[in-house]
């Protein structure tokens, strides 16, 4: 992953598939990645705390996960409220084919993978999850916010995981001074050096 990023829209290494042994949503599962796709190995530690430190979703109605990876939040999502239909987004095709293979393979129906265009404009959603791409630089994110927030049903919450140390609290900062008219964002915990911040749709 020297020469790109998992940000790309289309990786060109070998894609080079991989089982793994992970838990999720209380189940010892065999999931698959794949090379240039972040954190191919585990569950990463920022969304380790994410789904920890998250209330349960709700149990039906339109769930979110922006920046889905190889789909640990997807996943977690979709067997905790089989009832809802959970959205994973991201712009990585070769993620995206991963989240529909391990929803298949874990018998998921409820799972829809596409990237952000493919999201029906209409759709509000019941809740966001998300350990959102912090690297991919301040523009892309605050845009990558702006677009998805505001989508929130009204009462609704996103939960968001950031590294302290990669500017959780400026970014909370940034989103109740810039998105004032669409969300609260208030620190619901800390732990192993990373913020879960909700933003609640006014």
């Amino acid at each position: 992953m020297a020469s790109e990023h998992y940000f790309s829209s289309d990786p060109g290494s070998d894609p080079r598939r991989r089982s793994i042994e992970v838990t999720l949503a209380g189940r010892d599962l065999t999931l698959t990645t794949a090379a240039g796709v972040f954190s191919p190995d585990r569950v990463d530690a920022g969304t380790a705390v994410l789904l920890a430190e998250t209330p349960a979703p709700p149990t039906a109605g339109h769930l979110l996960d922006v920046g889905c990876g190889w789909g640990p939040i997807t996943l977690s999502l979709a067997l905790s409220s089989p009832d809802a239909t959970v959205w994973a987004v991201d712009v990585n095709n070769r993620v995206l084919d991963l989240v529909r293979d391990n929803a298949r393979a874990l018998g998921l129906p409820n799972v829809n993978a596409v990237t952000p265009d493919d999201v029906p404009d209409d759709l509000r959603f019941a809740t966001i999850w998300s350990n959102p791409p912090i690297r991919v630089g301040k523009g892309e994110l605050h845009g990558l916010l702006q677009r998805w927030l505001p989508r929130l049903e009204t009462g609704s919450d996103a939960w968001l995981v950031v590294q302290k140390n990669l500017g959780s609290d400026s970014l909370q900062r940034w989103m109740n001074e810039t998105m004032a008219d669409a969300v609260d964002v208030t620190r619901a915990s800390t732990s192993k050096g990373y913020r879960v911040l909700r933003a609640r749709r006014h």
